[in-house]
């Protein structure tokens, strides 16, 4: 270890990858085999931090040097050089670059970052490759350019097109800049996403129809559509806004179910709707609790092996992620997730679709029985939360409507 490494490790406290030998060691768990893999890569920097946002986002220094892209473009291949030896072998099947705002770097440090993932990853041919966009962060052609570094889809972050909802929000666009930003989405993307957020401080249902409505008019392939909550440690929690009622969000939801049903976007997932042939391979791998590497700051992963399903997560802070990346050592946290917790973290994941899940993928996925959940099934069942038969867990109606109780119901006791 150089004087510089010993300094750097010293000054993060972050820590190494695990060896790989020490992962194949005999455990608690009988994998039959691996899920798909994906890659989350971490861009951490918005404009500014938003009032209802818990994400790992950091406001950009006034502006984000191209040395700092480079900077943080060279720690991310290191980070990735760092999780290869657990990841051997195995093929990467989506991309997907969240934040922070994606779109504040330059779309030069987008295709070195791509350049960079597929020199060191076995990429699958046609692989999805998301980048988080939001409007106010573009000049025209930027989404050209970055469909020719390698992405492949667009995620824009609009949240409403009403202004006063984005003054409250504490988002950066305007309305009309988010319909430029969608035009010029449309013709740089065959698929592309659009975000939006209902139940907002103050909205009426009109008002939630007309956000729909002009979303509808971009005829985006999909659809992201979520319910703004307030989450800890953000500037809506120390200042509650106040919210439109239980009641009045269950009305706009049931109008947002049948406005899109009636543009051809079925919905396919608690809070996602698509056109036949757009769903998010990406989220749907994290549904169906597949395996993902997550680089940057702050970034999560998940990793299977035959004898246990491990969990990482990175150093938060940029400079500190940046510093211990370069180090070797860009790990705040990594550790089995317990036989006991499995079965919850895997329901919790799966009851988000609403098509369901084979069972036969609980076992090749958790290397348990369905035994273990038996029980909580027939609960599920009897609640009417879920159907089944011998092959598939279905949720109900009720049990979309009603999905944190469908979910409680798998908590592990004790």
């Amino acid at each position: 270890m150089s004087r510089q490494t010993e300094w750097l490790t010293q000054e993060t406290g972050g820590l190494a990858q695990p060896d790989p030998q020490h992962m194949m060691r005999p455990g608690a768990l009988m994998l039959s085999s691996l899920p798909p893999l994906s890659l989350y890569i971490h861009l951490p920097w918005c404009l500014r931090k938003c009032p209802y946002c818990d994400f790992n986002s950091h406001a950009a220094p006034e502006h984000l040097s191209d040395a700092l892209q480079q900077q943080y473009v060279q720690a991310l291949m290191a980070d990735l050089e760092s999780v290869l030896p657990l990841v051997w072998g195995r093929t990467v099947h989506t991309i997907f670059m969240g934040g922070g705002t994606p779109s504040l770097f330059d779309p030069k440090w987008v295709d070195a970052l791509l350049a960079g993932v597929r020199a060191r990853l076995d990429v699958a041919p046609g692989a999805e490759v998301t980048l988080e966009a939001n409007p106010g962060t573009f000049e025209k052609d930027r989404f050209k350019a970055f469909a020719a570094a390698g992405v492949t889809r667009l995620s824009v972050g609009v949240q409403s097109f009403n202004d006063e909802a984005l003054q409250t929000l504490g988002r950066v666009h305007t309305a009309e800049q988010a319909d430029a930003a969608l035009v010029e989405a449309r013709q740089a993307f065959q698929t592309f996403n659009l975000d939006l957020m209902y139940a907002l401080p103050g909205q009426s249902l009109e008002a939630c129809q007309r956000d729909l409505a002009q979303a509808q008019s971009h005829e985006p392939p999909h659809l992201s559509i979520y319910h703004l909550t307030v989450e800890p440690n953000t500037y809506f929690a120390k200042y509650p806004p106040q919210l439109p009622d239980e009641d009045l969000a269950f009305d706009m939801m049931d109008a947002i179910v049948a406005g899109n049903q009636a543009a051809g976007l079925s919905r396919y997932e608690t809070s996602a709707f698509a056109k036949p042939g757009h769903r998010c391979q990406h989220n749907l791998n994290y549904w169906q609790f597949g395996d993902y590497i997550g680089i940057g700051a702050g970034a999560h992963s998940k990793l299977s092996f035959a004898h246990r399903i491990t969990r990482q997560v990175r150093l938060r802070d940029p400079a500190r992620y940046m510093q211990a990346a370069l180090a070797g050592r860009p790990l705040s946290s990594h550790e089995d997730i317990a036989r006991s917790d499995l079965a919850f973290e895997f329901m919790f994941n799966a009851t988000r679709l609403l098509d369901g899940f084979a069972l036969q993928d609980f076992n090749d996925r958790t290397g348990l029985p369905i035994s273990q959940i038996e029980a909580s099934l027939q609960k599920a069942e009897d609640k009417g939360l879920i159907q089944r038969d011998w092959q598939r867990v279905v949720p109900t109606q009720l049990g979309v409507n009603f999905l944190s109780d469908l979910q409680s119901i798998f908590l592990p006791e004790g």
